[in-house]
């Protein structure tokens, strides 16, 4: 057979997820890879943790070696040389520490944090140590950062009980080192889904109807991943969130229930 001659056709960028692994396929790397698919993207991971889950709760959660998490890192990014890093459930301080390294190491770029502390169902999947040490050692090396209500007041250190409340967090992450911060209001009541953007100078809303759905589980995680997907592709920041929201809330439309407990968002043809 006569071998294919000519140079090899156009390659789609790389995203890499930092994140780990939900057993119920709701949530982190299982949810990351269609993501960076639906976008044209080609997805590489490194897993931190495997958890023993469902649609109901997180049952267990065993973490993978720092060594072997820096092994994952190096091999990843010396090969595809990432356009845009997506991180997720990292555990605890100590892989918080290597992460934070080996974005260092690498020169990542476009690094999307989606600082993940407690699971839906109420586990911690972040311990206490570890949520300083991403304050100290992570945010400082994101391009943005993702935090629901609840995150963001345990990052920045104050409770959030109105829109001021809310604009002082936002700059009190982003005075940490986070480049932007772009707080979600999926935790908030109202018709209104509200999320704050800042971008170290400006703050942009992005409003839009609350849908109402029970698929709740994981929506962080494709938010997160579908940003990083964008500015992988060459996006600026507001573009690409803007584009994210738009799939993310067309995920929310068409959530199942796959188990007995809570819903997930459903998945949809390749972006165009």
């Amino acid at each position: 057979m006569k071998k294919a001659s000519g140079p090899p056709g156009p390659r789609p960028p790389t995203a890499v997820s930092i994140a780990s692994s939900d057993s119920g396929g709701g949530a982190g790397i299982q949810v990351d890879l269609p993501t960076f698919a639906a976008h044209g993207v080609h997805g590489a991971t490194v897993i931190v943790a495997g958890t023993a889950q469902n649609t109901r709760g997180v049952r267990s959660v065993e973490p993978f070696s720092v060594g072997f998490l820096n092994r994952q890192i190096d091999a990843v990014f010396e090969d595809f040389r990432p356009r845009a890093v997506k991180i997720g459930m990292l555990f605890d301080g100590a892989r918080v520490r290597a992460v934070a390294r080996g974005l260092d190491r690498h020169r990542a770029e476009h690094v999307v944090l989606d600082p993940v502390m407690v699971a839906s169902s109420g586990a911690r999947l972040l311990t206490r140590s570890g949520v300083g040490m991403l304050r100290q050692e992570l945010l400082p090396r994101c391009d943005l950062v993702t935090p629901n209500l609840p995150e963001a007041e345990a990052l920045a250190r104050m409770r959030i009980r109105s829109d001021g409340d809310r604009r002082l967090a936002a700059g009190v992450i982003a005075d940490l080192g986070a480049r932007a911060v772009l707080l979600k209001g999926g935790h908030r009541r109202g018709a209104e889904s509200r999320d704050l953007l800042f971008d170290g100078r400006f703050f942009t809303e992005f409003s839009a109807p609350r849908l109402r759905t029970r698929a709740t589980h994981g929506t962080g995680c494709v938010l997160s991943a579908a940003i990083a997907a964008h500015l992988a592709l060459g996006r600026g920041l507001e573009d690409a969130i803007l584009r994210a929201i738009a799939y993310l809330r067309a995920g929310l439309a068409r959530g199942f229930h796959p188990g007995r407990g809570r819903g997930i968002p459903g998945r949809f043809p390749p972006v165009t």
